[in-house]
């Protein structure tokens, strides 16, 4: 399965059982831009809905078999397609009955025969507010996930620590060396993980308010990747697991340095904390058709298809325990997808439970 970069286009689901009613919107929608599906009638909508996720449905009021009300009773039951707006398609001797459309949860209604301007009207206002209706729910979703952060990930490990010194402080002398030894480890692994969430927080705060610059330049893959692996080298050793490079493309390509360093160093941790002990994982490269891919390959515990998409998305911020009991906020991918959006890149995943995950960037050879 994998994770795309949506288009920015909106995608307008028509759905009518008269083609000459579905060939006339289809003109008007398609000068304007929009994305344009169809259906012939309310049974096709509903079986069709999922798989194409549109912005928008207009939505025949008197169609065979299952009309246009019992169609919006059906989709605004659904958890899945409650929140797509509605506009029925109505003859003007049927508007009293779009008051039972209203009631349904239908946002508005277009008379027949189409006035365009009328029609794109409607259409464009509806779109806006379910874009931006999804913009303050993803606002509201990225607060709520930055102060669960402070208050539970960052908190958490502070305590730890402050608890690791004060018991080194009370009994030193007083306990074998060797048990210093392994607080003391403990103590560093605790603290490295939180310098690395709180590297992650500060760069991702930076990016939602926009203030991280975006600095592409010319740098060597090869190089880069052979740097981050070697910053890792310990943590994989103390794992027992093999972390090796397999470089096809070594040359230059225009990217901003610290981002992909970022995004390198997130999917190698992350694969070296869902990979067991006796593992491996592999950091290759490879060009194909104006294209760069840099791929982080595991052979850790894999991940279920329904939770792949999950991943990247702040209001399903998903934090799992690593195979070593390791922490993590779920911030580190979500950032990663962000940076590499902003070189017109894609971030695709690949991953089969049990059997390991495998973490491509894809990037533009010739720079964003």
């Amino acid at each position: 399965m994998e994770s795309r970069v949506e288009n920015d286009k909106a995608l307008i689901f028509i759905v009518d059982d008269v083609a000459k009613n579905l060939q006339v919107l289809g003109t008007i929608l398609k000068r304007q831009n929009y994305k344009i599906a169809f259906a012939t009638n309310g049974k096709q909508a509903l079986e069709n809905i999922n798989n194409i996720s549109p912005d928008l449905i207009l939505l025949d009021v008197m169609m065979p078999e299952l009309d246009g009300f019992e169609v919006c009773k059906r989709l605004k039951a659904d958890e899945k397609t409650k929140d797509i707006p509605v506009i029925f398609l109505t003859a003007k001797t049927e508007i009293e009955d779009v008051v039972n459309g209203f009631e349904l949860g239908a946002v508005d209604y277009v008379t027949k025969p189409f006035n365009a301007t009328e029609l794109l009207a409607r259409v464009k206002t509806h779109v806006e507010l379910k874009r931006s209706r999804e913009k303050l729910q993803e606002l509201v979703a990225t607060k709520d996930m930055f102060f669960s952060i402070i208050a539970h990930d960052l908190r958490s490990p502070f305590a730890t620590i402050s608890a690791f010194i004060s018991l080194i402080s009370k009994y030193f002398g007083k306990i074998p060396k060797e048990e210093i030894d392994e607080l003391l480890e403990s103590l560093k692994e605790t603290s490295d993980s939180t310098r690395e969430l709180l590297d992650n927080l500060l760069q991702w705060s930076r990016s939602q308010t926009g203030t991280i610059q975006f600095s592409p330049e010319m740098v060597a893959v090869g190089e880069m990747i052979k740097t981050n692996l070697g910053l890792l080298t310990e943590t994989a050793e103390n794992k027992k697991i093999s972390l090796k490079p397999r470089l096809d493309f070594t040359g230059e390509i225009k990217i901003d340095k610290d981002m992909i360093d970022l995004v390198i160093r997130n999917l190698v941790i992350n694969a070296l904390k869902f990979t067991p002990s006796g593992g491996e994982i592999t950091v290759a490269t490879q060009k194909t058709d104006g294209t760069v891919e840099i791929s982080v390959n595991d052979t850790g515990v894999g991940i279920a298809p329904e939770m792949i998409p999950k991943l990247f998305s702040v209001a399903d911020k998903i934090s799992t325990v690593g195979t070593a009991g390791e922490k993590g906020s779920g911030l580190g991918l979500i950032l990663c997808k962000e940076f590499v959006e902003k070189h017109s890149g894609k971030l695709v995943v690949e991953s089969r439970v049990g059997e390991g995950s495998s973490f491509r960037i894809q990037l533009p050879a010739n720079g964003s």
